[in-house]
């Protein structure tokens, strides 16, 4: 099942405030597709995998995996409950910009 519109825009939002909130320099564009249901542990692993690898000789994949997604759905519901628009478009490449004097 493949969702859209301002649902996708919502969900998407929510892992790249996951992925920015854990310092992970890596978000979901527009153009890519999100994960399924069934499929996010999977697609975590596999951007682990990928991206990450260094994190794996010092973390446990299952255990990175698990605080990927707990943070993924602790700021969907944190979205939902400030019942702002879910589905507003945010800038993730402008909040992955350095800071000067960090």
């Amino acid at each position: 099942m493949t969702i859209t519109g301002s649902a996708a825009t919502a969900q998407r939002n929510a892992w790249n405030a996951a992925f920015h909130e854990l310092g992970l320099p890596w978000f979901w564009d527009t153009g890519c597709e999100l994960p399924d249901c069934g499929a996010e542990r999977a697609c975590v692993r596999d951007y682990l995998v990928s991206h990450q690898p260094h994190l794996l000789t010092v973390y446990d994949a299952d255990f990175l995996v698990e605080a990927i997604l707990a943070t993924k759905e602790r700021c969907e519901a944190h979205s939902a409950q400030a019942g702002g628009d879910l589905g507003a478009a945010i800038d993730w490449r402008e909040l992955r910009q350095p800071q000067i004097g960090i």
